[in-house]
């Protein structure tokens, strides 16, 4: 590294010291990276193609699904290769694009999360209502402004952190580049601004958090008032999915940026990361999928019909 204040490029912090380790680690993020591109690219396939899907829920599910795929996809391979290639290396401006496009796709999970609360509210609490004020017009534009809010959000906080002076190495202690971890390489006060703006998310994102809890406590409400059994239950398979997904989500995102500073270190930070950025894009499929009839028979049609059409291909292929 240079003596410059913005140095070329940082340092990873590696999973393993062994090759023999860092090979295991390959593989590892290997088959969750590709179980969450296949779980993801089968439900926006299955909702694209299906228009008995194309509701609401299932349009905000698959902006989710996206969500999913770039947040893996913007941290896994990175850190595939500095395993596989036995390095720890990440260019300035990768580490720039990284950090704009995580925050992106973080805040706008938040965001996507918090609507789908919102439409299930209105679902099941206000149903006679729901196709007057959840039409096409109103959902659109409400993923588009939370696309374009958190791409603005995102640019701020980029352009605010990497016009930081550094001067305590380029070593992050993270297997990504993140916000928290740049912060701690900077030798200027004007890191209070970014700690600042750190605070300022954290208290919106409070806010979208006791929004979840009351909307949950309304439909619930809601739902036990359900005369039937049957209705009960289908209620309940169209939320309890989104609430498995707001848990896993928010509980591993926020210990790993509110934990109390004594309990930090480099193997706990690398742990919380896996779980708040790798495994809900890998695991969000399933869960969506488990108890929902219409998005499972829609997923194995695609996968049947992604299988026959290989089927037909190899024997196209063999008798030519």
């Amino acid at each position: 590294m240079s003596n410059s204040s913005f140095p070329y490029e940082f340092l990873l912090l590696p999973f393993a010291d062994t090759r023999e380790l860092q090979l295991l680690h390959f593989t590892l993020f290997l088959g969750i990276y590709l179980t969450a591109l296949l779980g993801n690219g089968l439900i926006l396939t299955a909702i694209a193609c299906n228009h008995r899907l194309h509701t609401p829920m299932y349009f905000f599910l698959l902006n989710l699904a996206l969500i999913d795929l770039g947040t893996i996809t913007i941290t896994v391979p990175k850190a595939m290769a500095n395993s596989l290639w036995d390095t720890r290396t990440i260019s300035y401006a990768g580490c720039a694009t990284q950090v704009f496009m995580f925050v992106v796709f973080l805040t706008a999970e938040f965001s996507i999360l918090s609507i789908m609360a919102y439409d299930r509210y209105i679902a099941i609490c206000k149903p006679l209502h729901y196709r007057t004020i959840m039409d096409r017009r109103t959902c659109v534009n409400m993923v588009a402004a939370a696309w374009g809010i958190t791409s603005v959000y995102a640019v701020l906080h980029t352009a605010n952190t990497f016009s930081l002076p550094l001067c305590r190495g380029n070593t992050l202690d993270q297997f990504f580049c993140e916000i928290p971890q740049i912060l701690k390489l900077s030798c200027s006060d004007a890191y209070l601004r970014e700690v600042g703006l750190l605070m300022l998310s954290i208290l919106i994102a409070f806010g979208c958090f006791v929004f979840l809890v009351l909307s949950y406590v309304q439909i619930f409400r809601a739902v036990l008032r359900i005369p039937s059994q049957q209705g009960q239950h289908k209620a309940f398979s169209t939320c309890l999915p989104h609430l498995a997904v707001v848990f896993l989500f928010i509980s591993t995102a926020f210990f790993a940026y509110l934990k109390p500073s004594f309990t930090s270190s480099s193997s706990l930070n690398l742990l919380l990361a896996v779980l708040y950025s790798v495994m809900p894009p890998a695991v969000n499929p399933l869960i969506y999928s488990m108890r929902n009839k219409e998005l499972k028979e829609a997923v194995w049609k695609v996968m049947t019909g992604c299988f026959s059409e290989a089927i037909y291909f190899l024997s196209s292929a063999y008798h030519s």
